[in-house]
């Protein structure tokens, strides 16, 4: 059984990780400064975002980097339905976008929440949209969007939960509580890899101990490229249900009820 000193163990652990592998560098020329974050993107560099003083408070941004990288790979956001997707999945982290840009402003107070979140959506919209044509065909939220449908699933999209450190996380769907069923938290997960799994074990672990005890987890993994096995079992550890897109049946009566 999970004790309250081993969660607090990790997130100390969690905080010294974050802490360790945060640089700074001033940007010649400018008043910007550079912040190297220890979360990677897709082609696994360090994501970097860049701050500035403005109007008593701070400017952050990702430069366009997130979008423009999409771009440069054949993903254009050139839709309506890509548009409103990220508008929807920015809104949930309180960014916004300026010309091709992620901003959120924030006061000295409030520089770690918005530091987070500029850092989460940059996360969330490169899985959302990078298509890797010779894999895909579609939206892999899409997708799940469409089965959810389908099966006649209630659900509320990108849901925002705090928690227990105060941080922000953004869940993709919330299935309400039934009279068959506790509240079940849908996570799709397009790229199943180690790190998206930590950072699925960490938000889950951070809100549930502000939600229901019954509250449940489900990680629907794209599983067109092999997933990992310990990937699989670190979810189960801690009580996420992995759920392979393949075998994704098994589940529709527990989140139809």
């Amino acid at each position: 059984m999970t004790t309250v000193k081993e969660i607090e163990e990790l997130l100390e652990g969690y905080r010294a990780w974050l802490k360790d592998r945060t640089t700074l560098k001033a940007i010649e020329g400018g008043d910007w400064v550079e912040i190297t974050t220890p979360f990677l993107d897709r082609h696994n560099d360090a994501l970097q975002i860049y701050a500035r003083s403005e109007n008593g408070g701070f400017l952050l941004t990702d430069d366009s980097y997130t979008v423009h990288d999409l771009q440069a790979s054949g993903c254009a956001l050139n839709t309506d339905k890509r548009r409103d997707l990220l508008k929807m999945t920015l809104n949930g982290f309180g960014v916004k976008m300026a010309s091709d840009a992620m901003e959120v402003h924030a006061t000295p107070e409030t520089f770690p929440l918005r530091k987070h979140s500029l850092i989460q959506a940059m996360l969330a919209v490169n899985d959302l949209f990078y298509l890797a044509k010779p894999l895909v065909e579609s939206l892999f939220f899409e997708d799940v969007v469409q089965w959810l449908e389908v099966n006649e699933v209630r659900y509320t999209p990108k849901v925002k939960f705090a928690g227990i450190s105060g941080y922000d996380y953004v869940f993709d769907f919330v299935i309400p509580k039934s009279r068959h069923q506790p509240e079940r938290i849908v996570q799709a997960v397009n790229r199943p890899t180690r790190q998206s799994a930590q950072s699925l074990i960490l938000e889950w672990t951070e809100t549930r101990k502000v939600r229901s005890p019954e509250s449940k987890a489900y990680a629907i993994l794209n599983d067109q490229e092999p997933v990992p096995g310990d990937m699989i079992e670190a979810l189960k550890n801690y009580e996420i249900r992995p759920v392979l897109w393949q075998s994704r049946a098994e589940v529709v009566a527990e989140l139809a009820a």
